[in-house]
């Protein structure tokens, strides 16, 4: 036990871990989360994670004046695979829907400017938009800053004037758009409350646990296989 122990210790000490696979989905879920943020309201480029190395990547400029309204990002050790898309079509009545292979994105709320990505926050979920493109659920959380001075104490979307909420909207249904390339049909079909949330957050972690094995036993996995080989030299 010891053993598992210190080697546990040292990986923590000596690797910064993967934003997605290495980082836990929140201290208290789904009421308080981690949030991986790539991109903040004044990128005019399009940020994300690579997902092989965890690096922040530059994914493509953005083609026209589109600016994402609030901090934009995932919440780690979440997949939209199966459940979540099985989920969306449940809600909507679709059929075909599935996940669309990411991490679960979540737009984050704070009163104070944050002037670049690769951070991460501890957020509480308000709500969500239920976003389908083409055939794929790609939901939308959102989110407040925990403490922050002006959302800090919201608890539900309802919270959030219109004009925020139209924001959102536009931005997630143009800023894929290209000039000519013609693209699947993109619909935010419901803007829905915490409760809608928190399911869509439980099927991701679902997901998760289905497509990449539960991550609370990671490190004991490869602390046996370390102790293992030790014993074997």
């Amino acid at each position: 036990m010891s053993d598992h122990k210190n080697i546990k210790k040292l990986f923590e000490m000596l690797f910064k871990p993967h934003p997605w696979h290495g980082i836990p989905t929140g201290d208290s879920v789904p009421d308080l989360l981690n949030a991986y943020i790539e991109i903040v309201p004044t990128d005019t480029v399009k940020y994300e994670i690579d997902k092989k190395s965890g690096h922040l990547k530059l994914d493509r400029p953005q083609k026209y004046s589109n600016l994402c309204p609030t901090l934009y990002g995932f919440i780690p050790q979440t997949y939209c695979g199966k459940n979540v898309g099985d989920y969306c079509a449940e809600q909507t009545g679709y059929q075909g829907i599935v996940g669309d292979g990411d991490p679960l994105d979540v737009c984050v709320l704070a009163e104070r400017p944050i002037s670049h990505g690769d951070i991460l926050l501890k957020v509480i979920p308000i709500g969500g938009l239920r976003m389908i493109d083409g055939n794929q659920a790609d939901d939308k959380i959102v989110a407040v800053l925990r403490d922050d001075a002006l959302y800090g104490q919201w608890r539900e979307i309802s919270a959030c004037p219109q004009s925020l909420i139209d924001r959102l909207r536009h931005y997630f249904l143009t800023y894929k758009e290209m000039p000519v390339t013609p693209r699947p049909r993109v619909e935010i079909t419901h803007i829905y409350s915490r409760a809608g949330a928190i399911a869509v957050i439980e099927a991701s972690i679902k997901d998760y646990k289905e497509e990449f094995g539960d991550p609370d036993r990671r490190l004991d996995e490869l602390c046996a296989m370390v102790t293992q080989t030790k014993a074997e030299v």
